[in-house]
């Protein structure tokens, strides 16, 4: 988000809570249906339950449905809970397919039963469609609203018959060429269609270099081809190669922001789509369990110190520096593990160059462990005036470096074999790994050299 709209929405936020807390909730009212959804949306999740249940009464009835869509989950099925079932069913009545889509399993079963009833035949089974694939897959990001044209006509006639249809779709800039089958082959563009001899048929003009996503493919993925491939709009097709809908940029949009949203939360064991506001229970609960698991791993690192108890009462030196070596470990790993976090959902590591990635990242955490021992030995002389002291120091952190760069590397490759997402669990075993290395590494030699 950019420092500009970040100031929009300050003095927004800050009028807003003004005016409740004024008690002038018609200035509220007008000042709210003055935005647009996602907007209300933003300000609904900046605001304590109280105000943000004050608020969400004042929003005009016909945007409710628009404003839904836009909220993180755990706020919408909050709002939805308070709301009753003609409410809700009114909140649908003109929505887009795709938002639908997405608002639907938030929707208690008789408000969904009652929506599908009131649709069309078609647009009913488009919806069916829709939900039918995951969320977070290319099936779940499209919209069924697409115009399709045959390869064996000529530019006059789609012209009128696209003059008959009388609307198209929003944010139309191409129209998609199927077969008798319904199957892709190409697509059309506006400009296109504009600008060539009326007289030439769609086969001759069309774009065969856009190729179809499959319905199936990952939402990541989807964001991907749409950055390497400069893409605006891009046609979703089903395994036999028929047209089910499209995905625009703006769809690729909010998949972009979600992952980064996902990436920054994980690694501190949270969910992107938490509630700010959320009573204290609740979130407290929620993070004592990841809490809990950075507790059982200090216990092992704790473990491993008292190993060297005996080791450590007798040169008291040890214990002053002994967080050093783990500090500089746990540093240089996070530094490779967000550079393979980053890499594994870009798709740029694969099997093919994870050796090539492993053994760069060796020769990097080596060099940096070869550097930073020199200075930390060559200080650790200087306070403590023991060579014996500065070497074993200095041996650890290269150790600790190298360990550091191989499980940055291999924590993640391992983690994504096992199904686990490297973001959310990435961080704490790595921790653990160059903290039990480095207290390791730096008592057993002290052990070894200086008792």
């Amino acid at each position: 988000m950019s420092v500009e709209i970040q100031d929009q929405r300050a003095p927004r936020l800050k009028r807003l809570q003004d005016a409740l807390e004024s008690g002038t909730l018609r200035r509220v009212r007008r000042e709210i249906n003055s935005l647009h959804p996602a907007e209300i949306a933003d300000l609904l999740e900046s605001l304590p339950p109280a105000q943000r249940e004050v608020v969400w009464e004042l929003v005009a009835p016909e945007s409710d449905g628009d404003v839904l869509v836009e909220l993180n989950d755990e706020v919408r099925s909050l709002l939805v809970s308070g709301m009753d079932v003609e409410e809700l069913v009114a909140a649908t009545e003109g929505m887009d397919l795709d938002d639908l889509a997405d608002l639907m399993p938030d929707l208690p079963e008789t408000v969904t039963r009652q929506v599908l009833q009131s649709m069309d035949h078609q647009d009913r089974d488009r919806l069916r469609t829709m939900m039918a694939y995951p969320e977070d897959s290319a099936g779940g990001l499209m919209e069924p609203d697409v115009v399709t044209v045959r390869p064996d006509v000529t530019l006059e006639v789609v012209q009128r018959y696209l003059r008959m249809r009388g609307q198209l779709p929003r944010d139309t800039d191409v129209l998609f060429v199927v077969n008798r089958y319904d199957r892709y082959v190409g697509a059309l563009y506006l400009t296109t269609l504009l600008t060539e001899e009326p007289a030439r048929g769609v086969a001759e003009v069309m774009d065969t270099g856009i190729t179809g996503i499959p319905a199936d493919l990952h939402a990541t993925e989807v964001a991907n081809l749409f950055e390497t491939r400069d893409l605006v709009t891009a046609p979703v097709i089903s395994p036999d190669g028929r047209l089910v809908g499209r995905i625009t940029v703006d769809d690729v949009v909010d998949v972009i922001r979600d992952q980064a949203d996902h990436s920054i939360m994980s690694m501190a064991g949270l969910d992107e789509e938490d509630d700010m506001f959320a009573p204290v229970v609740r979130s407290s609960r929620r993070r004592a369990v990841w809490l809990g698991v950075n507790l059982a791993t200090a216990f092992i690192a704790s473990y491993v110190v008292g190993l060297f108890q005996a080791t450590i009462n007798q040169i008291v030196a040890l214990a002053v520096l002994m967080p050093i070596v783990a500090s500089m470990g746990g540093i240089a790993g996070s530094q490779t593990l967000t550079l393979m976090i980053r890499g594994l959902a870009l798709g740029q590591v694969q099997d093919s160059n994870a050796r090539w990635l492993m053994i760069r990242e060796l020769a990097v955490g080596t060099l940096n462990g070869l550097a930073w021992a020199a200075v930390v030995a060559a200080a650790t002389v200087l306070w403590f005036s023991s060579w014996k002291l500065g070497g074993v120091i200095g041996l650890a952190m290269i150790a600790n470096l190298v360990v550091a760069a191989i499980s940055g590397v291999a924590i993640p490759l391992i983690m994504k074999k096992m199904g686990v997402d490297p973001a959310l669990a990435g961080s704490v075993v790595l921790t653990t790994v160059t903290d039990v290395v480095g207290f390791m590494t730096f008592l057993g030699l002290g052990t070894l050299i200086l008792v």
